[in-house]
Parts: C-alpha cells; structure tokens; sequence
C-alpha cells in the first residue's frame, strides 16, 4: 500500500478532488478499533450523510474464506489471486484496507488511468472527480459501459450524471 500519514490528510485530499456539485454531499468515512486485535475497522462513502457502501474487516474475513477455499481446491494461496480480486469487486466484498490501498492508489494515477482501472473502487473515486468533464461524463453515459459494472459501483455514475 502507498503510504500515507494520516486519515485527515487522506481525506482532505479526496474531498478536493470532489466535482463541485457533490462537494459538501459526499463524505469519506474511516475508524480504527485499535482495541481489537490487528487494528481492525470501517471505511464508507456516505452521500448527504447516508451509507452508500461500507467496507468492513467482516469483509476481509469472507476474502480469507475465499483464499481458503481456493487454496483447498488449487493448492494456491493468494489473496491477489485476479480471479478472487474480480469476485470481491463484483460482490463489494472489500474490506477498510482495499479502501485505504484504493484511495492511496487513486491519489497516485492519472484521471484517465483511473477511469480505466480494474478496481471497482478507485472507479468509484475516479467518477466522483472534478477533473472529469462533461464532454467525458457524456461519453461514458452514452457509452452505458458503465451498466456492466457491478450495482454498487453504478449507483455512483447514476448519481454523477444527475449532478
């Protein structure tokens, strides 16, 4: 994971990025419960105060059920298998660290690669930013490319091309 210093920081940065007509509506959230073992937490993108998504350590052990099973069946154990990595996109099954490591990540590309990443989350991130203009946000409207992406992902390009 790229490094950074501080949650505030983090999400100072990634509010900046907000396009204008969601500044103020869309919020970042992240807790540590550093009184449990290995510092589990929650991440989640709130939209006027509302959950839209929210990533949890209880995610992070479905992934290690996943790993376990395919290490069962393969002999393979890896949690950056592409085939998992695909499966916990689709189903949103993604823990306060894939959102720490998609956020880190995102605040490192360019808008263009972002746009185009195979992580569902920094999708998420790259949708919501004010470097995307409307000529783009037109073209990937009309492109619906964005349909075959998973429902919780969609909910953000909705809500990006009503505002």
């Amino acid at each position: 994971m790229n490094h950074y210093k501080s949650w505030s920081e983090l999400n100072k940065q990634l509010n900046n990025f907000l396009c204008d007509s969601l500044k103020g509506r869309i919020s970042y959230f992240l807790t540590r419960y550093h009184e449990v073992h290995n510092s589990y937490g929650r991440a989640s993108i709130k939209l006027d105060g509302k959950e839209l998504v929210i990533f949890s350590w209880i995610d992070l052990y479905k992934q290690g059920l996943d790993v376990d099973i395919q290490w069962k069946e393969t002999g393979i154990y890896d949690f950056n298998s592409p085939e998992l990595k695909t499966k916990w996109n689709r189903e949103g099954t993604l823990s306060e660290w894939d959102f720490l490591q998609a956020a880190t990540d995102y605040l490192q590309m360019s808008i263009a690669d972002a746009l185009k990443s195979e992580d569902c989350l920094i999708r998420v991130f790259a949708i919501l930013d004010r470097r995307i203009g409307k000529r783009t946000i037109k073209q990937i409207q009309d492109s619906e490319e964005y349909k075959t992406y998973p429902e919780w992902v969609q909910q953000f390009y909705v809500l990006r091309f009503e505002n």
